[in-house]
């Protein structure tokens, strides 16, 4: 479960990346001057890195009449920071997966501070992947093996987990591969399982950095999630809170129309989006024709269409990590992406 005292101790940990003040209003609208939209470490998050390099927020505000608006980037390496900068009012925009969409949902509805997301970010899978040559299934690890997650028990990788394990042992046995998981961001993480020189033989990964641990010798992949979860599913959504969006309509669109153009752009232009994720990331290992068959991987769906919402939400209120279910994927969302055909 994810608890608030928790949260701050991961705020407290980034203050110069959150130091920019979220709800400054204009004085010539009644609407914000500025807005922080914070997101992690990954191929995932490059809907955003192309928002920021095309100006599509301030182009799309100005549309709307909101011509002063000024977006802020930022980068936190984990889930938790994240969820709490949200919380706090220190961003207004934050990109994290369902699990915690629906844990957040849960705990906030009905409340000032209600909390669901925008719309989806895009679709992409998880690889487990391990660098110990006995592991062919997840009935090979054991207390030896320490598993990296970008954040243990919420993210979306250890409900994914969770959702393995009961497949495997049965429902009741959920959380038998809990106390291998260990936090880590995404880049720590890889080079661990890469160089074998720590603890973490194994991680839970996205991409790109699955495609270059599996490229390493003696890595290979143990599971995929889109194996557990019966297909494509979401990999991260836009969070916000229901009082930030009823304040704030027009901003509020012009974020969702920016999303929107960002996903079109990065299917249309492969190669102009990857350009953006090498210049933004400051990649060194990838070529851009490397970049671009990642981009153009048929596994990763850049989309804002929400994916398997309900998968998430039901196992979660099953095993008790959710209290209330939700009666459709929409209450999780905001009325924006409603007529999208989510699932």
């Amino acid at each position: 479960m994810i608890h608030r005292r928790n949260f701050c101790k991961a705020l407290a940990t980034a203050p110069a990346v959150l130091a920019t003040p979220a709800l400054l209003r204009s004085a010539f609208a009644d609407e914000v001057s500025s807005i922080v939209v914070v997101s992690q470490h990954g191929l995932p998050y490059l809907p955003l890195m192309t928002m920021d390099t095309l100006k599509l927020v301030e182009k799309h505000a100005g549309k709307l009449g909101v011509g002063s608006l000024k977006p802020e980037y930022k980068t936190l390496g984990g889930t938790q920071s994240l969820i709490d900068a949200l919380l706090s009012g220190q961003m207004n925009f934050g990109v994290t997966g369902v699990p915690g969409l629906a844990t957040l949902w849960d705990k906030t509805a009905g409340t000032p501070q209600e909390v669901r997301a925008l719309s989806a970010v895009q679709s992409m899978p998880f690889m487990l992947v391990t660098n110990r040559e006995a592991i062919k299934t997840i009935k090979d690890f054991n207390e030896h093996d320490k598993i990296a997650l970008p954040s243990v028990k919420t993210s979306s990788q250890a409900i994914c987990l969770q959702m393995a394990a009961a497949k495997e042992w049965g429902q009741d046995q959920y959380a038998k591969l809990d106390p291998l998981t260990i936090t880590r961001p995404h880049p720590d993480a890889a080079t661990s399982v890469m160089s074998k020189a720590t603890e973490v033989n194994s991680h839970y990964s996205v991409a790109p950095y699955y495609y270059y641990e599996l490229a390493t010798p003696g890595v290979h992949n143990v599971l995929k999630s889109y194996d557990t979860l019966g297909g494509p599913a979401t990999n991260g959504v836009m969070l916000m809170t229901k009082k930030f969006r009823d304040a704030n309509p027009k901003v509020t669109s012009a974020v969702y129309a920016a999303l929107s153009e960002a996903e079109e752009f990065i299917n249309k232009n492969p190669g102009e989006a990857a350009q953006i994720y090498i210049k933004t990331t400051n990649e060194k290992r990838s070529s851009q024709a490397e970049m671009i068959k990642f981009i153009a991987d048929p596994d990763n769906v850049w989309t804002t269409t929400p994916q398997q919402t309900m998968t998430f939400a039901n196992f979660m209120h099953k095993v008790g990590t959710m209290k209330r279910l939700p009666a459709s994927w929409k209450d999780m969302y905001m009325p924006e992406c409603h007529e999208l055909k989510g699932a």
